[in-house]
């Protein structure tokens, strides 16, 4: 084993190591999402999505003023 993988593997031992087995499994077998969402976080996704299907989008001036608030 590496050093940067027996390092890695110690860390592991003292955090979340579902966490970890998820993402290393995801790696390995090349998945697209590392995240898991939360029920509330798919239903804010879903209620996006629905917003986009009726073309419910946020006009040039609301985000304008978006970036400007957050100073980009």
């Amino acid at each position: 084993m590496t050093d940067l993988l027996e390092e890695a593997v110690a860390r592991v031992r003292s955090q979340a190591q579902d966490d970890v087995a998820r993402a290393m499994l995801a790696v390995i077998d090349d998945e697209r999402s590392l995240v898991v969402l939360s029920p509330e976080e798919k239903a804010s996704f879903a209620t996006s999505l629905a917003q986009a299907e009726r073309g419910e989008f946020a006009s040039d001036e609301e985000v304008a003023a978006i970036w400007a608030k957050h100073d980009l």
